[in-house]
């Protein structure tokens, strides 16, 4: 005959329990009870020993004691089977939303007359069984059940959801990449198993973090488990995506790290902004400067920075040198602005360009383009007959740029002496170089190898080319921009105006001074330089061989150039700076090291597309010059691509000097890792 469910410490045999076994509850039926111990015989037929404090606090029904093994076993199996029905039909998601908020925690019994009349003991095992399972709702802390609040459950959930995803990537994503890597190794196209398109998805997700160096922490921890086992090869993630077909062979992994959107397209979720900002640039009234601005860039320039006009004062020079003024309706501290300063500068790189500003303004409506008006910096340099500063005037007005004239055009005006203004500013470029030398200047002068791609992916030809020099009209421009960032920076100086100073503060011996052009000498210059600092105390900049240098020429292209125009436009407007030292300071820390990371893409990018070129060329022959041979390996200088490669002096041969001219070729290149291996150098 079976008895009422037995309460309390104690536990006579015959009664049925249950207890904990790794994760889930155990069926058992009480064998015999000794102070406090319990000897158990388990639903699976084994006899074990357990202290009372184990069982879980719903016990019964209690059976004739003296029942031998057979019916043991078959009263187990009825109560098993009875309680797995019932917790089938059980909704504790319901029972969780009607406790919730009622009590904090609470026994079995009092949840149990929530849902029954009177509960019977394989209902009351039901239910604990039941409320065990859910455990995102549920914290069993014996005797009773806490109830985790709305806000935990929802978070919860959240972290089985995402448990449950890692699961499900993990055991996927090491088949995948495993074959991936195989595939790869051997050459062939990979055998990819069947994937739901979300896991895809994440798993790509988990590649493109890995290229990007962007993976928290569980990621990196789904990442090793994935990739277990495979080499440590330099950049795998981006070879294992390229091998999937997920992203293109030559796909710019700098960008990826740097954090950088390519195009134009980022600027998007801004429009408001940018729509209230050219409502504000098309109501302005101001009448235009009169002057004859022309501009000199490349044909294919569309942002354009600056714009000038130059006529002879006495003995001297009145040069007015015309900067755009892209801040000139902006809103500093909005979504745009950051993100604008996040980019930092544009990205000019052999498959095209990113601009930092949308390009609605850095080529459009704020670009010096010809015939438009524009607001700008007009600034009015005073130079004696040598090409001596002796005041700058900044104000800001509106102008319109008269032609935008290409490198080209003005060089050959300028040999011709057919645009008098043209010749004149050659004149004074020359002054100008001639005293930086003499400030001690050191001016490189080296052939600038063009290099384009057409084509995407696997189809990419890379092609490159010198670029045809225009040495008179690039002297005006490249002095003209000196003397804009520098005369503005003295100006700024003596007005107690903070701005961002690239400084060069070192001691250059009196051989560093000069135009080198020499691959030789060009190496030895660059030795005796530092990377110019990014800070706000104007100071002096050794290789320019000018007492200040404040970039401010080009604010359509560089966020330093644009904070600097910011400093001096509001003096000019209110007469106080928009930013103080102390915050200038501070925004000098942060978009220093942001321009670093973006800078990188600039540096190594057009290198990549470069040893690309070479490798489909490297076993023919290419002019290369020593440059340098201390120690055991010497450097030889590819000028016509702007690349140094270095070769164990045992290949060149016994004598060697600076300038010993060589046709080498390679065994091996490796553009994604920079691997450069000579093959063959031969004495030219």
């Amino acid at each position: 005959m079976v008895k009422k469910t037995a309460f309390g410490p104690f536990i006579r045999p015959g009664t049925v329990v249950e207890f904990m076994q790794g994760d889930h509850p155990q069926l058992a039926w009480v064998l015999e009870e000794s102070s406090g111990r319990l000897r158990l015989l388990t639903i699976t037929k084994r006899e074990m020993k357990l202290p009372t404090a184990r069982i879980l606090p719903w016990t019964g029904p209690t059976h004739d004691a003296e029942a031998n093994r057979q019916t043991i076993q078959d009263v187990l199996n009825s109560h098993q089977e009875r309680r797995g029905e019932i917790q089938a039909g059980l909704d504790v998601m319901e029972l969780w939303a009607l406790a919730q908020g009622e009590m904090e925690s609470a026994p079995l019994a009092w949840f149990a007359d929530l849902l029954f009349d009177a509960p019977e003991p394989d209902e009351l095992a039901a239910l604990g069984r039941a409320m065990l399972s859910a455990k995102t709702h549920f914290k069993f802390r014996p005797p009773n059940f806490e109830i985790w609040p709305a806000e935990k459950v929802e978070q919860r959930l959240r972290e089985k959801a995402e448990e449950k995803e890692r699961e499900a990537v993990t055991s996927t994503g090491q088949t995948l990449i495993q074959e991936l890597w195989a595939a790869y190794s051997q050459g062939r196209t990979p055998q990819l198993p069947d994937l739901e398109p979300e896991l895809a998805g994440i798993i790509q997700r988990l590649l493109r973090q890995a290229i990007a160096s962007t993976l928290d922490e569980t990621g990196a921890k789904v990442w090793q488990a994935i990739s277990k086992g495979l080499p440590d090869t330099p950049h795998l993630p981006l070879l294992l995506a390229q091998t999937w077909g997920t992203l293109p062979l030559h796909h710019n992994h700098l960008l990826d790290e740097a954090a950088y959107a390519w195009g134009d397209e980022w600027h998007e979720s801004f429009s408001n902004e940018i729509e209230s900002i050219e409502t504000e640039f098309f109501n302005e009234t101001v009448e235009d400067c009169p002057l004859r601005l022309i501009s000199i860039d490349a044909p294919t320039t569309r942002d354009i920075d600056d714009a000038f006009h130059i006529e002879t004062e006495g003995d001297g020079f009145a040069l007015s040198i015309a900067l755009a003024r892209p801040e000139a309706h902006w809103r500093f501290g909005s979504p745009l602005d950051r993100a604008v300063a996040d980019r930092a500068t544009s990205l000019y790189l052999p498959e095209g360009t990113a601009h930092m500003l949308p390009e609605r303004f850095g080529t459009g409506l704020y670009s010096l383009l010809a015939g438009e008006r524009r607001p700008v910096l007009l600034a009015l340099f005073r130079l004696d007959g040598r090409g001596e500063l002796l005041s700058v005037s900044p104000r800001l007005t509106w102008a319109t740029v008269k032609a935008n004239i290409s490198y080209e055009e003005a060089d050959r005006t300028i040999a011709e002496g057919t645009d008098p203004m043209l010749v004149l500013a050659h004149r004074l470029a020359k002054e100008r170089i001639n005293r930086r030398i003499e400030n001690g200047a050191c001016v490189i002068r080296k052939p600038e190898p063009v290099v384009t791609v057409t084509g995407q992916g696997s189809q990419a030809v890379v092609d490159i080319s010198l670029k045809e020099p225009c040495p008179l009209a690039e002297l005006v421009i490249s002095e003209f921009m000196i003397l804009a960032n520098s005369g503005l920076a003295l100006w700024a100086r003596d007005q107690g105006l903070p701005l961002l100073h690239r400084t060069q503060d070192i001691a250059l011996p009196q051989e560093a001074a000069g135009i080198f052009t020499e691959p030789a000498e060009i190496l030895r210059s660059v030795k005796l330089l530092l990377p110019p600092a990014l800070e706000t105390t104007p100071k002096r900049h050794a290789a320019l061989g000018v007492p200040a240098y404040a970039p401010i020429s080009s604010p359509l292209r560089r966020y330093t150039d644009f904070i600097n125009m910011a400093q001096v436009s509001s003096l000019l407007l209110t007469g106080s700076p928009r930013l103080d030292a102390e915050a200038l300071d501070h925004l000098a820390i942060q978009l220093g090291t942001r321009i670093r990371a973006v800078s990188a893409v600039q540096r190594f990018w057009p290198r990549y597309w470069k040893l690309v070129y070479l490798a489909r060329h490297r076993k023919s022959l290419h002019p290369a010059v020593l440059v340098e041979d201390t120690g055991p390996m010497a450097t030889l200088a590819m000028p016509q691509y702007q690349i140094n490669v270095r070769a164990p002096r045992k290949l060149l041969g016994d004598k060697l000097y600076p300038g010993q001219r060589f046709q080498i070729n390679f065994s091996r290149i490796d553009p994604l890792t920079n691997e450069i291996k000579l093959g063959e150098v031969l004495e030219d």
